[in-house]
């Protein structure tokens, strides 16, 4: 593996320089990861300098784009190929979020679908993003189900770290992204990848050879 160290900060330039770079009308960007990679925080960091450089930046959460509770927890609450393969409503995410910010798109975008603790949609209104505008979305399973990014930044945690970082009651999501490991090799479709086993020192993987 080769790595190269960065600090937290240096690591938001660099994407912001990668998501600065990309041409076109708007810009969809994934931070892909587990939960315990931090994914959220990384994404949020993003927003300000985006804006400081005239790209107004909406953040979107997958977690707001879970299925209703009767598809999600149909086989029960800790199943994890429900979690794989049902949880996240990919199909809303690409309607309401990726399409309008493709070239012949409408830039309205829909920051989230499902309530998931009042099983129902919030009735948000839509976010109209100017031309340059950014959408930035965040959380697990974001690769190989057919979202069209721009740009996928994905957090990468060693199977130790993806273990302990993982609280108790979330460890039987663990087969789950280890399917995904396996099935989608998500370190070899995204864009970019950081080890981020301390988030506090992430490294960035030019190789895994």
């Amino acid at each position: 593996m080769r790595v190269r160290p960065i600090s937290p900060q240096a690591l938001v330039d660099e994407v912001v320089e990668r998501v600065d770079a990309i041409a076109g009308r708007w810009a969809r960007v994934a931070v892909d990861g587990a939960p315990a990679a931090g994914t959220g925080d990384l994404a949020d960091r993003l927003v300000s300098p985006l804006r400081e450089r005239g790209r107004e930046a909406v953040r979107v959460r997958a977690t707001d784009y879970l299925r209703p509770a009767s598809v999600r927890l149909e086989y029960g609450h800790h199943d994890p190929d429900s979690y794989y393969l049902s949880w996240f409503d990919t199909t809303g995410l690409a309607r309401e979020v990726l399409t309008p910010l493709a070239a012949s798109g409408t830039g309205q975008v829909l920051p989230a679908l499902w309530d998931p603790e009042a099983d129902r949609s919030p009735r948000l209104n839509r976010v109209a993003l100017p031309e340059r505008g950014v959408a930035i979305v965040d959380g697990p399973l974001l690769q190989g189900v057919g979202l069209d990014f721009d740009l996928v930044v994905h957090l990468w945690l060693s199977d130790a770290a993806l273990h302990r970082n993982t609280p108790e009651d979330q460890r039987w999501t663990l087969p789950a992204f280890k399917r995904y490991t396996e099935e989608v090799d998500p370190t070899g479709l995204a864009d970019l990848v950081v080890r981020v086993d301390h988030p506090d020192r992430p490294a960035i993987i030019d190789s895994f050879e």
